[in-house]
């Protein structure tokens, strides 16, 4: 399974915007939602491919109310998360999964919200601590080239 995770803006309710209006609703009215994060919505789809075209589906709603999309591929990585550009791309053939791993976008978790994103690059497979401040656990997204560079 495939999970896609939006994290909310921080000025909505996440659920409430999607979930009020029709088309969102009923592109998500197949899967069951959770809340991992506070202000979020994740649902679990069968592939890759079915992460991104989900995610291509609520494009609309993606833009207004959401700060992250991220998409969870256990046979890329167990534990860290590919932000939507990198997973479209890895779907796409144009990034090998393998070479997935070096530029990373890593959230603290205060209180199960994500805070502050700090840009790192793993270094011999070590992951730099996270050091914007003190926080409960660290959130790992892998991100294209461009959202590392941009």
């Amino acid at each position: 399974m495939t999970r896609v995770c939006l994290l909310g803006d921080p000025d909505v309710e996440l659920s409430y915007e999607l979930l009020s209006r029709e088309t969102a609703r009923d592109a998500l009215a197949t899967y069951t939602i959770e809340e991992p994060f506070e202000n979020s919505v994740a649902v679990d789809t069968v592939s890759l491919g079915a992460a991104v075209s989900l995610c291509n589906d609520l494009d609309w709603y993606l833009v207004r109310f959401v700060e992250e999309a991220l998409v969870l591929e256990p046979s890329v990585a167990t534990d860290e998360w590919l932000s939507r550009d990198l997973a479209r791309e890895v779907r796409d053939g144009d990034v090998p999964p393998e070479e997935t791993d070096q530029r990373l976008k890593v959230f603290g978790l205060v209180d199960g919200r994500p805070v502050e994103p700090l840009f790192v690059r793993r270094r011999q497979g070590e992951t730099p601590e996270y050091d914007l401040r003190d926080v409960d656990e660290t959130l790992v997204v892998r991100v294209s080239e461009s959202e590392f560079s941009g």
